[in-house]
């Protein structure tokens, strides 16, 4: 009989919905107090000694975010569609165009004297471009890991239609959002205090987005897991409405880990799994997801695999078009006023786009799991990538070793030197 699972990390949940009503609530009244009139709800008197720039109305920004919000999600659907039949070269595309991206944006901040960004996506341009120089050797067998990733999802057209889902959820709550950071960028403060007010709304967004992301992510790897552990989605072993559960149980009692999780996205990539498929608490599926990496040695095909960065890239990507688009058409517009609008566009795509990216992120993440569980889930499914697999594993644990003996030789070395 089936367990019943209980509540995990419920302090957190709280918090996440606190959070999200009392931020709706703000984003309402930021928006409405420049909505067709300036000032409708006198706000101002609170505002007063900041005012340094002369006030405008929410609809006059407002449209900027809304190309934003249907630019991020014509790519992030335009991603996942494409998925099937592009899926490498779509791959390369992220991680060879956004450093000469990068580089064209620095240029076009320059020419409008704009130093600040320019050097800085100067920076990112060359930390991008000696990043792929130094894992250009690990790039054949990340882009084998993200083809099979990518084969393992379409056959599963559920979690396809789930990302479709809640990439429209993403952005039913950016047109709240963006209506209030509309608000905020019309309002008469100077720079200082709208960046402020926008740096704080954009935390928001951020961690709301991290939470939606994480629960497709708990959503896929469930699915995943269990159709790999059965042998395919229809196979008769497999129990009924899987799918379900493991979208009811990541919206109900995974809930809270989510939450708590998304506060430490960068950390949580892998651990994500424990928590869809066992039902456990955020801390113990920490515990216990490193603990199984470690024993099986699976680990050092993680730190070898640079999945996560090339999707990573792809999100970048994406958010870049989206922000420079909203940015530029800002800068015709009210050129004082691009950059902020740039930016926040810019979070805008990359949230959307990374609801595409972590439904492969997932498939990646199901993989490594499954194989440091029972090796022959990877066999019965691909055999020839399990051969890839297990070759490149034994490969990374002999560089390992050798490395290690080596360090342990020259530690020795210097001790009997300091002895002499």
């Amino acid at each position: 009989m089936e367990q019943q699972r209980r509540w995990h990390d419920v302090f957190w949940l709280g918090i996440f919905v606190i959070h999200l009503v009392g931020m709706g609530l703000v984003l309402g009244v930021l928006g409405l107090n420049r909505f067709k009139q300036k000032n409708r709800l006198d706000i101002d008197k609170y505002t007063y000694r900041f005012m340094e720039n002369e006030a405008g109305l929410t609809e006059d920004y407002w449209p900027l975010y809304a190309v934003a919000g249907g630019l991020g999600t014509a790519l992030g659907w335009s991603w996942l569609l494409l998925l099937g039949s592009r899926a490498t070269q779509m791959m390369k595309v992220s991680v060879h165009i956004l450093t000469t991206y990068l580089a064209v944006i620095s240029v076009l901040c320059f020419w409008a004297e704009q130093f600040f960004w320019g050097v800085a996506f100067a920076i990112g341009a060359a930390l991008q471009f000696l990043y792929v120089i130094s894992v250009i050797e690990r790039l054949p067998f990340t882009m084998l890991v993200l083809q099979k990733a990518v084969k393992m999802v379409w056959n599963i057209p559920e979690v396809m239609r789930v990302a479709y889902a809640f990439m429209l959820v993403v952005l039913l709550w950016m047109a709240l959002w963006s209506f209030g950071a509309a608000g905020v960028v019309a309002s008469s403060m100077g720079d200082g205090g709208r960046w402020w007010l926008l740096v704080v709304l954009s935390i928001s967004l951020f961690w709301t987005g991290a939470v939606l992301c994480n629960t497709v992510h708990v959503i896929v790897s469930g699915t995943v897991v269990l159709v790999s552990i059965h042998g395919g989605r229809e196979a008769v072993s497999i129990p009924a409405n899987s799918f379900m559960k493991c979208l009811q149980y990541a919206l109900t009692t995974s809930f809270g880990s989510i939450c708590y999780g998304s506060l430490f996205t960068a950390a949580i990539r892998t651990l994500r799994w424990e928590i869809a498929v066992y039902g456990k608490s955020f801390n113990r599926s920490a515990r216990d997801a490193w603990e199984l990496f470690q024993s099986t040695g699976v680990e050092t095909l993680v730190a070898y695999d640079c999945s996560g960065a090339v999707l990573l890239m792809g999100t970048i990507f994406g958010g870049l078009i989206t922000g420079t688009c909203s940015g530029v058409w800002a800068w015709i517009k009210w050129n004082d006023r691009a950059f902020m609008i740039g930016s926040t566009s810019m979070l805008m795509g990359m949230i959307l786009v990374g609801v595409a990216m972590v439904v492969v992120e997932s498939a990646v993440t199901s993989i490594y799991i499954c194989y440091a569980e029972d090796p022959l889930l990877i066999q019965r499914w691909d055999t020839e990538f399990f051969n890839q697999m297990s070759e490149t594993l034994h490969q990374r644990l002999q560089h390992r070793s050798s490395r290690g003996a080596r360090e342990v030789l020259t530690h020795d070395q210097l001790d009997s030197h300091a002895s002499i």
